[in-house]
């Protein structure tokens, strides 16, 4: 809370991946890809939630984000820290990430210029 705070993130991740998809974002599919808000404490939770529950209105289908507590945390491996600053021309990073950006860009352009 003291780098961003959790609203902040919440906006970010919504804006930034199809919360309404199961087990699936884009092209990658499986378990692995599930729309999934991990919390470490119950307010923590009770934000989520209410969060999630405020964002159903801005979905025509169902969103299937689920929220569980934080029972552990594994650091990614190295090689995946800041994996599309690094590899920018990277295939899947040029056809995945841009759209991504583009659509930050045009739901949260605020959040980006305060960055």
């Amino acid at each position: 809370p003291d780098v961003i705070a959790l609203a902040e993130v919440l906006e970010v991740f919504f804006a930034t991946h199809d919360p309404t998809t199961e087990d699936r974002q884009g092209p990658d599919v499986g378990s692995q890809y599930r729309s999934i808000v991990l919390y470490d404490d119950e307010d923590q939770r009770d934000r989520v939630e209410a969060f999630v529950e405020d964002a159903r209105a801005d979905y025509d289908d169902p969103i299937v984000t689920e929220v569980e507590p934080l029972e552990a945390f594994w650091r990614a491996e190295e090689k995946h820290q800041d994996y599309y600053e690094k590899h920018p021309n990277q295939p899947y990073c040029m056809a995945q990430i841009p759209p991504k950006l583009e659509k930050l860009e045009s739901e949260l352009p605020a959040y980006l210029e305060s960055r």
